[in-house]
């Protein structure tokens, strides 16, 4: 009578070389992957911001009023554009949230890492739309100030708003 002594799975060797070609590779695939992480977090806070200014210069003209959009430190509106935007119907004290204003959407803050940058501490649209005196560029850099992934919104003196299509955009002061 014989018996076959089968061995079945793996020896400590096949074992050790797979663990390593597997660390490897993934150390090769992080680096791209944070990347595309970044560059999908530039596309869409990009996206949430352009909607949410146009949201202020659309309620403007439906409600036929002053409306403004900043960040809000204590209901007055703050030059740190990271804390996120606020929509606010504006009747009162410009740039300051009162008692007779509406707040119509507030944004949560953007990532702690990125940098946010407007040449001016908000952006009023008047009851027709304009954006006379507020108009400018809103430039969004994710990660760091020169990020090649980095974004602008454009507003223009008519109140419309746009994503820039320039591929050098910086968040440098």
């Amino acid at each position: 009578m014989r018996f076959s002594i089968q061995e079945n799975g793996f020896s400590l060797i096949e074992v050790i070389i797979t663990t390593l070609v597997a660390s490897i590779m993934s150390l090769i695939a992080i680096p791209s992957f944070n990347d595309v992480i970044e560059q999908i977090r530039a596309r869409s806070t990009i996206q949430v911001i352009q909607q949410t200014i146009q949201l202020g210069r659309n309620m403007a003209i439906s409600y036929g009023s002053r409306v403004t959009v900043c960040p809000l430190v204590e209901n007055m509106c703050s030059e740190d554009w990271s804390l996120g935007l606020s929509v606010f119907i504006d009747q009162g004290e410009k740039n300051q949230l009162d008692a007779n204003d509406q707040l119509l959407q507030q944004t949560s803050p953007f990532n702690e890492n990125d940098y946010i940058r407007y040449n001016r501490p908000a952006i009023r649209f008047q009851p027709d739309g304009l954006a006379s005196g507020t108009n400018g560029t809103l430039t969004y850099c994710p990660g760091k100030v020169d990020s090649e992934y980095a974004k602008a919104v454009i507003v223009n003196q008519a109140g419309r708003v746009r994503i820039s299509k320039k591929k050098n955009i910086t968040c440098k002061l």
